[in-house]
Order: structure tokens, then C-alpha cells, then sequence
């Protein structure tokens, strides 16, 4: 195992501590797990929460400050994040207006979200739930029952998080969010399998000169294996399948935000070359881009390959979406 780390048991913990070295705009609670924008009582905004397993950074500690979120809990590597730690952030960012919690669908997540939100209830904080589950790839999997959440998290929270530092109130937000995933649809590939630091070794056993189509973010199994494949030939499969599930939304010709999405070890050289591909078949399609995001944002450790999102943008998630940000991983208008 070549790791660029102290030890499996405080993988989670360093990586905070390097936040928070990196970035002194954000209150990193590293013994209690929970990262919270330093003025998030700041201006009388509702709270926008999210938190996960760790090993898909930037998600989500890195999509924390301005424009995004107000907190997020990470757990420790594919584990989802206890109640206590969402109770923590939703009561250190709220304001009197309410807090929204943006939860993976994942059984760990959603279980754990669930508790932290009865709790918070019960500390008389006003709590919504929004849940993302946008991958097509499988109906229900390994961790889930239903569709995987993925990639359209981050369309989720930039849109979400612009909403509110709007001023939106709290009811707004998460229909808002809610409205995004249910326009949203994603595809995953992988080309290796990831290394967990506990276990040492790949997660799955992929043999030389394959790839599965439809992975996880925790390299769950796709929809199939097939023999290494094209640039070209695995967009016409990604943006296809996503396309199909969209045309049930319509309109079949209206435009779209697109994300490439890289899984961790896929470096930019690949992921622009692959977004070329995508583009083409959207073109090819009639399906206009209205904005496109190229990089490695909800990850799977080191895992090589990527993920395509696609989402129905009308103009009022255009202009949210292209609201100023500044978060750690990403930062644009300000």
C-alpha cells in the first residue's frame, strides 16, 4: 500500500487538521468532525447541511463557505457521519430560519440524517430533508433502496446554498434543491478499483483491459462489465443512459447543466478529452449545454474513471447556479 499518509485510524483526522491549516475561513472541529463557514449565523440565513463518508473530497467539507454550504459532517471512509454530528452543525448555523439537510441516498446516510433531524426537531430547530438520488446505473444497490446519489449533489448544494444566501426562506430552499434532483440523472464508470486505507487493497476485483459500467462512488457493482472501451464509445453509453431517464422530465431539446466528473485518479488531460465526447453526443442529440463543469468533485478515493450528470436547467436554476461561490474546491463571481 503507497499511501501519502500517517495511518489508516487517522486518515479522517489529519485531513481535517490540513483544512483547517488551509483554510482559516472555515471553523474545522476536527475531534468532533464537523466543518462550519465562520459567519454562518452571519446575515439570518437558512442553514444548508450536508455530510457524508469520507473519500469523495472535495465533497463536502470542501464545498463549505459562500454561495454553498454552511456546514458539513464527515465520516470516517464510506461511513456515513452520526446523528450528533449533524445536530452539531445544524445548531451552529442556525439562525432562527431553519436548516436544510441535503442527504446522499445511502442507507447510512439516510438513517443517520433521519435521527439527527428528530433530534434537532426536538431542540426546536425547523429541519427539511432533501434527498439526492440521481445515478440511473442501478435501481437499488449495495448501500441503497432506490437510486444512488451522486453527482448531482454538488448541483444540489451550489443551487441550493445560492438560494439561501439569497435569503430564500427555508420552504423555498428545499423545493428548490428538490427541483434539482428530480432534473438530474448520472452515470458512472470506473477503469480501476479504489483502495480503501483500512483495507490496503482494491475494493473490487477489476481484471486488466475491463471497465464496469454504471459503478457507485464506493465502487458498488454497475450494470455490467464490458472490455475497455473508447472515449467516444462510453459517452454514447453515460450521456445515453442519463438522456433516457431525462426525456420522462422533457423538454427533450432543453438545455442542460453538465458536470464530467472525475472519480480520483482521472487526471484533467483525460476528463476534458472525455467532456469533448459528451458534448458531442448532447450536440448530436439536440441537447443544448448551458454550462459545463470539468474536474474531480465527488470522488471515490483513487479510483480512475469518471461520472457524467446531467440537469434540466431552466433560467431561474441558471442564474442560481451561476450565483457567486467561494468555497475550498469551488469559487467563481467574487
Amino acid at each position: 500500500m503507497r499511501m501519502l499518509i500517517n495511518s489508516p485510524q487517522t486518515v479522517v483526522a489529519d485531513a481535517l487538521r490540513g483544512m483547517a491549516a488551509a483554510h482559516p475561513e472555515l471553523d474545522v472541529d476536527v475531534e468532533r468532525r464537523v466543518v462550519v463557514r465562520r459567519d454562518a449565523k452571519a446575515g439570518g440565513r437558512v442553514g444548508v447541511v450536508s455530510g457524508g463518508g469520507s473519500g469523495h473530497e472535495p465533497l463536502h467539507a470542501g464545498f463549505v463557505g459562500y454561495g454553498m454550504l454552511s456546514a458539513a459532517c464527515p465520516g470516517e471512509v464510506f461511513t456515513s457521519p452520526v446523528p450528533d454530528q449533524m445536530v452539531r452543525a445544524a445548531a451552529a448555523v442556525d439562525c432562527g430560519q431553519g436548516v436544510l439537510f441535503v442527504v446522499k441516498n445511502y442507507t447510512g446516510d439516510v438513517l443517520n440524517f433521519e435521527m439527527a433531524a428528530e433530534l434537532a426537531e426536538e431542540d426546536g430547530l425547523r429541519i427539511e430533508r432533501v434527498l439526492v438520488d440521481d445515478d440511473v446505473a442501478v435501481t437499488d444497490s449495495l448501500f441503497t433502496a432506490g437510486r444512488r446519489g451522486t453527482g448531482a449533489t454538488l448541483f444540489v448544494e451550489k443551487i441550493a446554498g445560492a438560494a439561501a444566501e439569497e435569503g430564500a426562506p427555508l420552504d423555498r430552499v428545499a423545493a428548490l434543491a428538490r427541483r434539482v434532483d428530480e432534473c438530474s440523472r448520472s452515470f458512472g464508470v470506473a477503469l480501476s478499483a479504489c483502495t480503501t486505507p483500512a483495507k490496503g487493497s482494491p475494493t473490487f476485483d477489476l481484471p486488466d483491459g475491463e471497465l464496469e459500467l454504471g459503478i457507485g462512488i464506493h465502487g458498488e457493482p454497475g450494470r455490467e462489465r464490458r472490455p475497455m472501451m473508447s472515449a467516444r464509445e462510453i459517452a454514447e453509453v453515460a450521456v445515453g443512459a442519463a438522456l433516457e431517464e431525462l426525456a420522462q422530465i422533457g423538454p427533450a431539446d432543453g438545455p442542460v447543466l453538465a458536470l464530467v466528473n472525475g472519480m480520483g485518479a482521472t487526471p484533467l488531460l483525460e476528463l476534458y478529452g472525455f467532456h469533448a465526447e459528451v458534448a458531442r453526443v448532447l450536440t448530436e442529440r439536440g441537447v443544448p449545454v448551458a454550462r459545463a463543469l470539468v474536474g474531480n468533485y465527488v470522488t471515490s478515493l483513487d479510483m480512475a474513471g469518471c461520472s457524467v450528470t446531467l440537469c434540466r436547467a431552466d433560467e431561474e436554476l441558471l442564474r442560481l447556479w451561476d450565483a457567486p461561490v467561494r468555497t475550498a474546491a469551488l469559487r467563481w463571481g467574487l
